[in-house]
Order: C-alpha cells, then structure tokens, then sequence
C-alpha cells in the first residue's frame, strides 16, 4: 500500500498537510472520560475564522495532490458528461385534466416543468424554468411542485443554501405570475385542501432543523396568520404530510425508527381538528392510506416482515376486526402497496429480489415479469386510481433506467422510455452476477456484482471497488449507473454489498445490523471482500471501498478493523463521530436516531457504540489511502465529523499514503446541485483510485 508517485512528479511528501492544532477537551459519561482535541472544529454558524481557513488549508492540499491527476480527472468528468443526453424529458403523467412532463436541454443543469391538455405534448406551456429560479445561487434545490387541485396555482419549495430549510412559493397559472404569499423555514412539501385555498405545510425547529409543527394557511393571507393545526411533542419523530389516494383526507405522518401514527382531516372542511386515526403503540409501524369507504394498512402488528388489512373507519381502532388481504410470511418483506380501484399492488422483497404482486380485491394476483437476474425497480408515479396501468420504474446494472406502464388486468408491459447512454455503450459488453457470501457467523450475504466481460477473467487481477451502506433498513438494489462505466471500461469490478442493516433479507436482516448488533454491518462488509479476493474478483492489493453518510460510518469503523485490505478507501459526508453526536440533542437528528443505534446517556448503550465509533477508535498503525469529501452546510452529518476525523487520523497513523479531505464550502449532504455540477464530484474520486493504481 505504499504511495510511490511516476517519475517528475512531486512526492505526496514534498506538499505539506494541514495539521491541526489540539484544544484539549475531557468528555465525561457513565464516569469513562475520552480526550477530545479537535472539539474545537464544531462552528454551528460556520463563520470561525480558524476553521474556515483549516477548511480552506485542506481544499488547497487536496487540489495540490490531485493537481498530477487533474487531466486525468477532466477526462473522467468529460466521459461521464458525454454520455448524458444534453436534451431529455420525462415520460408524461396525466393528473386531473393534464398531463405533466419535465424536460433538460443543452448545457443546463436544472429542468423546465410543462404541462399539456393531450399526451402528445403539441400544446404544452411552461410552469417553471428552474434554470432561471437558480442562476443567482450556487446551490438550488426544488423540494416539491403541487398544483392546485383546480389546476389553477402551483406551490414550489425552494432551497438555495442545502441545508433542507425551504421556502414554498405559489405561482398563479392564469397569469404566470407569483402571488405574494410566501412561507419560510419549512420542511418543503405542502398539501392542498379541496377548496383550493387551503394549504397545509411543516416548519422546521431551526436548531434541531426537525419539522416539528404543522400550519394552515390560507391564500391572500400572511404568514403570520398561519394557525398552529399540530405540534409534536416527541423529537424522535418526523413530522411528514400527504393525501389520500380518493383525495378526501388530508394526512399527518408521525413516524419514529420504529414506530408510526397518523392523523387525518377531511380535505373539504380544512378549517377542522385533525383526528388520530390509529394511536402510536411503541413498535409499531405502519402506513395507512385510504380509497372509498376503507382504509389500507401496511402494518407489522403481529407480523415482522409485514401485512395488508383493510377496516372501515370504524373498524380501525380495533385490530381484530381488520381484514387481512396479504398474510405475513416469514422469508417475504412487504415494502409497500399502490392502491387503484380496480386492483392493489404490493411490493414485495424475497432473498433480496423486488418483485411486484397485483391482486384483485376478491383473491387473485400474479407478479409482473422482469428479465434480469437481478435489479432495481420502483413504483412511478400513478396518480390516478381510476388508471387501467400501473407505472413502474427498472434498471439493471447491465440494463439503463427504463420505465414501463403494465397494464393490471393483463400484466402487458409496454415501454415508455429507456435511458438513452450516449457513446459506445451496449449492455452485452457487461454481465452481472449475484452471490450469496458465507460470513463469520454463518449468514449468508448477498451481494451484486458487475464488470464487462472483456476485460474479466476471473483470475484475481482486476481493480474491485466494493460500495455499502448497511444502516435504516435501507436497501440499495442493483441499479444501472452510467458514470460506473468509466470505472468499468478500465477493468474494475463493481460490487455492492447488501449487509447487514439493509432490509434485503426482510425485517430481520436489519434488525441484526442495529443497536447492539451494529458491528455485524461492518463485519459482513470486510468478509465479503476478503471472500470476493478469495474467488478471484479482485486482485489482493487493487481493492477499493467506498461508502456515505452512514456509509461513510462503514468505512471508518472497516478500516480501524481491517485497514491491510484496501488500497484506497472514498469516505463521503461520513457519519464518524458517533458517540459525541448521539450524546448531543442539540445536533439534527440526534434524538431521531436513538431507535437506530441507541441512546448512550445508557450506559451499555454508551459502551456499545464506545466500541465501534471511527473517531473514537483511531489506532497508531498504518491505514489505507482515503479520501473525504463533505458539504460545509450539512444538516444530517455535520461537516466537523470528517474535519476532525482527519484531523486524528493524520495524528495517529503511521504509513505515508494519501489522506485528502475536500469540502464543498456551498453544499450540504447531498452535495453539488445540477446534473453536471455533481460529475465533479465523482471524477475526483474516480481519478484518485486509478491513479493509485498507476503508482
């Protein structure tokens, strides 16, 4: 893993890296005292002056490393942009009287909004030009578009500074001209009532940046007229808000890590309470959504892995009157279901493949057909119940995004569109594979692979780059990107390994990868790269890792365990300094978290995560190359978690490769906004793992 630069070019050890200066500061729980030197890093305002500078320091090291690559790195961004169609559009959605229809031309980065009376588009008008809504920011994000149920005004959420604080604004279609209402430091979505002067929305808390309280507002009015309709009290919740699918009820979602409530209103008469529909009862959870005279539960009362029932209103309150549509079983994880008058349609996971169900409501149900060994699909949008299709979204790792409607009587699949990939790309150059990996306690993980087959023999000489996450019972299926082609045309296998703390295994694959259980994340992640070296994936010393937000948590806890495995690590906005964070109520989030890694003002909690968390775990001995990216204006993980990590990693290690750290002084979690600005990103990480290989 040593760090040797070609001929006639600097030695990483001719340019100086920031070393930080040390503030001692004594953090004492549960009588255990750690010693914090780079405490002083945390800027809530991010304006300390010392720093900015070291943030600054950091950035001008990072490009002075990188400059002997720049061209390298250009060539990437260049790949990846030129295989983006420069002109594209959505497939069009029909709502209410129009149909819908976003669309990116030239060298723009953000979309214009159009809608039209036909599907052919031959009358279409313009909504929104995002374009013009962003060109005096460096960072914009629209949060949520939503018409007016007379099809009259529009309501758009706007963040320019990433932290997730939106202003919602309202455009009049009539006139094409905004109305003066606007509503500041909110959670950017927004419902309408049905007299289309109604809206509800979520404000923030603007220290914890949690959505805590609901408001109604009415058109023409300010905002400091808004009523006060809800305020939770519990901050482990998240405050969410939505319509049913017959448009009656509007909702408020209450949702904890572990637990749910919602509450409903009737959307003709929002000047009403709104009602708790079915009581949070600690553990469960459960999606409630209503069409005519029921309401439809995914609910895991009783059943892990979950169910579908159905009540009347007032039915709900009694569990066993439900009527149980889809039983619970033990090895299949129900994910979600779509409702349309005709049919329901359930999404369904089993030894880790999506698949989708339709049933009618007497009985019957077939699944819908894909053709790949493994993929990534998701339900559209399907905004109307009265629809003879239902929409779904597919992609392989072989296989561009594509989007099909399936009509529910038959299960036809007709395309709509598939993503066009400019250059030479054609599928058949690339093969796909899923393993299932053997770990140390027996489990076996899966695990989906790609590389093009020209370039792969199976003999353990190819550059493996393996990606993970592991964490909320989040699930990345295999997914078609068409930036991994760079990397892949080059000769690396591309892997992405479904661990622990996923739900691709059901409800207990994440439960076994939470809490106390955490390390088995990390624990699967390195077994199945030493399994992948083992069957002759990847060569022993070209193996790559990358992981963010938690993520990036992986990858600090996997190279305090086993840092000889990776040449190069990519550790981005990196949850890191986990025990610090989640003794801090007053960071985002905190209290929100507490169901998923524990609460440490308890003190076997406290020593669980005291165990694995990065920062605490720094060792003086020799870890991989790695770099860090973060966005200063994160809200989910603050920018001080990478800062100080690197800080005490240049401290305590003891090899001589490469430890960079950039930070986007615009951005926030997700990083760079644009559909070219974020390639930067990518063909900065890109360039530093095969320029380590040319080492």
């Amino acid at each position: 893993m040593k760090n040797q630069f070609k001929k006639g070019q600097s030695s990483v050890t001719d340019i100086q890296a920031p070393i930080a200066k040390k503030i001692s500061k004594v953090l004492t729980h549960h009588g255990h005292e750690r010693i914090d030197n780079y405490y002083w890093m945390r800027d809530d305002e991010r304006q300390n002056e010392q720093v900015l500078a070291h943030l600054h320091a950091e950035n001008a090291y990072c490009n002075a490393v990188m400059e002997p690559h720049q061209s390298l790195q250009s060539t990437l961004f260049e790949e990846m942009k030129g295989r983006i169609v420069k002109d594209d559009s959505s497939v069009p959605v029909k709502i209410r009287n129009y149909w819908y229809v976003s669309e990116v031309s030239g060298d723009d980065e953000y979309a214009r909004h159009y809608r039209a009376s036909t599907e052919d588009l031959q009358d279409k008008t313009l909504l929104l030009d995002v374009n013009e809504l962003a060109k005096h920011y460096e960072y914009y994000d629209i949060g949520g578009l939503e018409v007016s149920p007379n099809e009259q005004l529009i309501a758009y959420s706007e963040d320019t500074d990433s932290r997730r604080i939106y202003t919602i604004k309202f455009l009049d279609l009539t006139t094409n001209t905004l109305i003066d209402d606007v509503l500041e430091n909110t959670e950017g979505d927004l419902v309408w009532a049905n007299d289309n002067k109604t809206v509800f929305y979520v404000k923030k808390d603007l220290q914890t940046l949690l959505g805590f309280q609901v408001y109604r507002h009415v058109i023409g009015t300010p905002q400091s007229d808004d009523v006060l309709v809800y305020e939770e009290q519990d901050s482990q919740f998240f405050v969410g808000l939505g319509k049913s699918r017959d448009d009656s009820e509007i909702f408020i979602y209450l949702a904890a890590t572990e637990t749910s409530e919602q509450l409903g209103l009737d959307a003709d008469h929002p000047e009403g309470d709104f009602t708790v529909l079915l009581p949070r009862e600690i553990g469960h959870e459960y999606s409630l959504d209503k069409l005519g005279e029921y309401y439809y539960l995914l609910t895991n009362k009783q059943a892990q892995n979950f169910r579908i029932v159905r009540a009347s209103k007032a039915q709900l309150a009694h569990s066993d009157e439900w009527q149980e549509l889809v039983a619970h079983r033990e090895h299949v994880l129900l994910e979600g279901v779509e409702l349309f008058n005709s049919h329901f349609v359930t999404t369904e996971r089993e030894l880790g493949q999506i698949r989708f169900v339709v049933h009618d409501y007497h009985g019957q149900s077939y699944h819908l057909s894909f053709d790949d060994v493994c993929y990534s699909a998701s339900v559209g949008q399907n905004p109307e119940p009265t629809a003879d299709n239902i929409r779904i979204h597919y992609s392989s790792m072989t296989t561009p995004s594509s989007v099909y409607d399936f009509d529910l009587r038959t299960g036809k699949k007709t395309l709509k569109k598939q993503q066009q990939v400019l250059g030479d790309f054609k599928p058949e150059h690339y093969h796909s594979e899923r393993l299932h990996i053997a770990v140390r306690d027996g489990q076996h993980v899966p695990v989906s692979l790609v590389y093009r087959k020209d370039k792969f023999n199976k003999d353990g000489t190819n550059p493996l780059l393996q990606y993970g996450y592991g964490s909320y019972g989040y699930t990345i299926d295999p997914y078609f990107s068409s930036n991994t082609l760079s990397l892949l045309d080059r000769g690396f296998v591309y892997v992405i390994a479904h661990i622990r703390g996923s739900a691709m295994l059901g409800r207990q694959w994440y439960e076994q990868g939470k809490k106390s259980y955490k390390e088995n994340t990390f624990n699967d992640f390195v077994d199945v790269t030493k399994a992948l070296v083992e069957q002759g994936y990847g060569a022993k010393e070209k193996v790559f890792a990358s992981g963010g937000s938690a993520g990036g948590l992986l990858m600090g806890a996997v190279v305090n365990q086993a840092p000889e495995l990776y040449l190069g690590i990519g550790c981005h906005v990196p949850f890191l300094d986990v025990l610090t964070t989640m003794l801090d109520e007053t960071i985002p989030l905190t209290t929100n978290e507490y169901d998923e890694w524990g609460n440490p003002n308890e003190q076997q909690t406290y020593e669980t995560i005291l165990a694995y968390s990065p920062y605490d775990n720094i060792e003086e001995k020799a870890y991989p190359n790695i770099l860090v990216t973060t966005g200063l204006h994160d809200s989910q993980v603050q920018y001080w978690e990478p800062m100080k990590w690197v800080a005490k990693l240049r401290e305590h290690k003891t090899d001589k490769n490469l430890l960079i750290f950039k930070t986007d002084m615009d951005a926030g979690h997700g990083g760079a906004s644009g559909r070219f600005k974020a390639l930067h990103e990518k063909a900065l990480e890109m360039a530093f793992f095969i320029s380590l290989l040319d080492n």
